[in-house]
């Protein structure tokens, strides 16, 4: 163990390359924010990946919205890391380029310009920006912009690996009411506890759901089969408070160390994926038989 651990931290960019890179992700986090404010109330251009024109109101029809801010937001992200780290890749969620053609570059940014469009696009305030980077697979930096937090306002929640949470560049350190018997958990289906002694939500962003885990405002959440930009960033948050993340891999929940796609290509990562604290995990993974890989 000793000598995987060490090998693993051997692995890892100088914490000087980290905190350049941390300063710019809370930088593009910022000014996604900035955009999504001014944008939000406007009479918005909406399309909806599902494609479906059918006059009947089927459930899949009119599902995952897309504005012309997710677009427009990506673009400016892309432009702004891509000048100051050129060699570096970049996944986003709207636009399928990957710049110089590095697919395997040795550090990869996963932004989502907004989780949670269907929120936004109704005006419901919860929704974020979330600019993950990835080294060799692993989550080291985060900065996930919120439209509310634990200080009732919008922010950045940012980190990097062997360094602390931050909100808006002040170190966390929430304190939980030793009074309050049942905290929340974040669940996809919006009410299902499994019996355990938590209240459960459905928010409507997997980016904030990983922000509040790491916050400490839900003790844990699940995510049935995200995509890498919506859980990069805030996977990374949650490693800097010291909490936990397991995975999928070959059929048992592991603990999710990197992410690895099919053939190699971290676009096409799709996982479950539980965190939280380290009791609270383990409690909701072992009521969660692992289904066959996809």
């Amino acid at each position: 163990m000793m000598g995987e651990a060490a090998r693993t931290l051997s692995d890892l960019p100088d914490d000087k390359t980290l905190v350049q890179i941390e300063r710019m992700a809370v930088e593009v986090a910022r000014l996604a924010g900035a955009e999504i404010v001014n944008a939000l109330g406007g009479m918005l251009a909406i399309k909806y990946k599902s494609d479906v024109a059918a006059k009947e109101d089927t459930e899949a029809t009119y599902r995952d919205p897309v504005s012309e801010v997710d677009h427009r937001v990506e673009v400016l992200l892309r432009a702004r890391i891509a000048e100051r780290f050129p060699a570096h890749d970049i996944i986003g969620e709207e636009i399928n380029d990957r710049p110089g053609d590095r697919p395997y570059a040795e550090f990869v940014w996963a932004v989502d310009p907004i989780d949670g469009t269907a929120n936004f696009i109704n005006g419901f305030p919860l929704f974020a920006a979330s600019i993950g980077v990835l080294h060799r697979g692993r989550p080291v930096v985060g900065a996930v912009w919120c439209a509310t937090s634990h200080a009732l306002r919008a922010g950045v929640y940012h980190g990097r690996v062997g360094a602390p949470l931050h909100f808006d560049e002040v170190p966390i350190d929430l304190k939980v009411n030793p009074s309050v018997q049942r905290r929340l958990a974040g669940d996809p289906g919006g009410g299902k506890n499994f019996g355990f002694l938590w209240d459960t939500r459905k928010t409507g962003s997997a980016a904030i759901e990983c922000a509040f885990v790491a916050a400490g405002l839900l003790r844990v959440a699940r995510f049935e089969r995200p995509n890498i930009w919506d859980v990069a960033g805030g996977l990374a948050l949650v490693q800097a408070a010291e909490l936990d993340v397991r995975t999928i891999e070959k059929g048992q929940w592991a603990t999710l160390d990197r992410f690895l796609g099919p053939d190699g290509d971290i676009r096409r990562w799709r996982q479950p994926l539980i965190i939280g604290d380290a009791p609270a995990v383990a409690e909701l993974s072992g009521a969660l038989p692992p289904k066959p890989e996809a």
